[in-house]
């Protein structure tokens, strides 16, 4: 027999997709969009994911030279080294994670043994972090500390989890860096030994090797350089306050070599550069209001031409190479220099029209915005981080390219003062400087630092194709993919969320109150970081001439999950 319950009752069913949209009327916005979509991102997989946290990359904190307010200038990885730049100096530390767990009641008192990933990049005795606790050690393996005393330093044992951080203490690398501002750096090898050489916008540029032995650029011309890379096997320098319009060049495999004779040079543009970035064969200078590109390969050739003479940058440290194009922060939001099939062909593109509000809303005082990439999930990320502004409330977006479309999503509770993404072997690090003197890494944990990451969804205005009807709710189906347990929050609001309309009270949205779950797994039922998403049904309150869904939560700790879809059930009412 027929559920009579459910007689005459209409089905709406959509997936999460299309990301946040601000530009349309809600009338005109797809089901599947988004009105808000905080700390959620577009997945590549399908669906909006609740992001991950971030934790110390390094427990320690970087020394500060002069006073406690200093931010990190600078934050990276090179030749398994964590360098970070805070004040007037330059320091390197090291990290990694537990592979075994330590309880709080396992005695070392100088012959213990602690087991991490890899122990490559720190000192072969010293002394390590973890959480709060600090250990002495007097020997390593590949994977191992040997000879450890725990409890030093007047901390407590405790206990520690598989994959805490183990860390190094800081030591200084490079000091008298005088009215440092935030870096740039180039990693590069001319002479068969990895090298990375970093600049200030005030110092003298300077070189590291592989053990970290500094060497200063000698040339005045590229004192206080902001920018440098590397093209064609020369060292390009520019953003010196005397020559804002300059680009300056090295000899062929010779960062510190000058001489014109010997193939060194310099360039002059119309504008001030606000940055350089290689992509494809050419190099971008990236000006304030207008963008050049530079070919060939050698001072007897190299050429320059204007790609856009109407468009600039706000902020060279946004641009990046994202999904196969070149993105930057221009005046009108996010773009790119992308480079088509054409040879000497380059099309810009507008890419944040569908977020523009939060782009006009943000822009001003972009000079301390940081950016960063998170390529194994195509994402950009951009921090609109302030001078004074707090962690809490600092603002962003995440641009998630999703077949040959970007969605956005924006983040709240991060705030960078420099960053870094670093791919070897694989593993993608996501790291950030922070203004309270710490080195971050993002994309670890279940929270922001400690806390809790506040999430929220909002779907359109779904009037079902007519919105003078009125539409009395039964149901709605969510289709979710959980990692863990979740507790959140589903809302169902109407007309507009106006006040005289109906306002149901929460409905919990956790793994004690799925219903059901159907394909693969059992009914009643939740598997974690399996094949199987759960739907849970959820009987609803109200009637109104528009529904919206709402889910929050930052309630509890939680792990993410992925909004994969909906599904409205409702009867259809008077018209009005």
């Amino acid at each position: 027999m027929p559920d009579l319950e459910l007689q005459g009752v209409s089905p709406l069913s959509f997936n999460c997709e299309g990301g946040l949209i601000l530009n349309r009327s809600t009338f005109i916005m797809q089901p599947g969009q988004a009105l808000e979509l905080e700390n959620f991102e577009p997945d590549v997989g399908g669906g909006y994911k609740r992001m991950l946290g971030f934790r110390p990359f390094v427990n320690q904190i970087v020394p500060e030279t002069n006073n406690s307010t200093e931010p990190v200038l600078m934050s990276t990885q090179f030749n398994n080294f964590v360098l970070a730049a805070r004040g007037e100096k330059i320091f390197s530390s090291a990290s990694s994670e537990l592979s075994a767990a330590l309880s709080a009641s396992t005695a070392m008192t100088g012959s213990g043994i602690i087991s991490v990933d890899s122990t490559t990049g720190f000192s072969s005795s010293g002394t390590i972090q973890i959480n709060s606790e600090i250990f002495t050690y007097t020997g390593v393996t590949s994977t191992t500390f040997t000879g450890v005393t725990r409890a030093t330093s007047s901390t407590t044992a405790a206990a520690h989890a598989v994959d805490d951080v183990v860390s190094e203490t800081w030591t200084a690398r490079d000091t008298g860096r005088t009215n440092a501002a935030r870096y740039n750096f180039e990693r590069y090898n001319f002479d068969g030994n990895e090298k990375i050489i970093v600049v200030d916008q005030v110092n003298a540029p300077t070189i590291f090797n592989t053990s970290l032995s500094a060497t200063d650029v000698s040339d005045s011309s590229v004192a206080g350089a902001k920018h440098v890379v590397v093209f064609k096997n020369h060292m390009f320098y520019s953003g010196m306050a005397s020559t804002p319009q300059e680009i300056v060049f090295s000899e062929p495999f010779d960062e510190d070599g000058f001489n014109t004779g010997d193939g060194a040079g310099s360039i002059k543009v119309d504008d001030t550069i606000v940055g350089l970035k290689v992509f494809r064969d050419n190099l971008f200078i990236f000006c304030e209001n207008r963008i050049f590109k530079l070919g060939g390969s050698s001072l007897s050739d190299f050429a320059i031409v204007p790609v856009t003479r109407n468009i600039g940058c706000i902020n060279g440290f946004t641009i990046l190479e994202f999904a196969g194009d070149l993105v930057f922060l221009g005046p009108d939001g996010l773009r790119t220099v992308a480079g088509t099939a054409r040879i000497g062909d380059v099309e810009l593109g507008t890419i944040s029209t569908n977020v523009q509000q939060l782009f006009r809303d943000n822009l001003t005082n972009a000079g301390a915005f940081v950016s960063l990439v998170i390529p194994d999930k195509t994402q950009y990320r951009i921090f609109f981080s302030k001078d004074g502004g707090s962690q809490t409330s600092t603002i962003g977006a995440i641009c998630v390219m999703k077949g040959q479309a970007f969605e956005f999503s924006t983040m709240k509770g991060i705030r960078p003062a420099c960053a870094d993404t670093i791919v070897e072997a694989g593993d993608v690090r996501a790291i950030h400087g922070g203004f309270d003197g710490y080195i971050y890494r993002q994309e670890r944990g279940n929270t922001f630092d400690g806390s809790l990451i506040k999430a929220k969804y909002r779907s359109p205005d779904l009037s079902m194709g007519d919105p003078g009807v009125r539409k009395h709710m039964q149901r709605v189906n969510i289709n979710y993919a959980p990692e863990s347990t979740i507790d959140a929050d589903l809302f169902v609001r109407y007309d507009y969320e106006s006040s005289q309309s109906t306002r149901p009270a929460a409905y919990p949205l956790d793994s004690t109150n799925v219903a059901g779950v159907y394909g693969t797994s059992s009914y009643g039922s939740a598997v974690y970081g399996g094949p199987s998403q759960p739907i849970v049904r959820k009987a609803v309150e109200g009637s109104g001439f528009a529904v919206a869904l709402r889910v929050e939560d930052g309630a509890d700790t939680t792990a993410p999950y992925t909004l994969k879809g909906f599904q409205l059930e409702f009867q259809v009412g008077a018209r009005r």
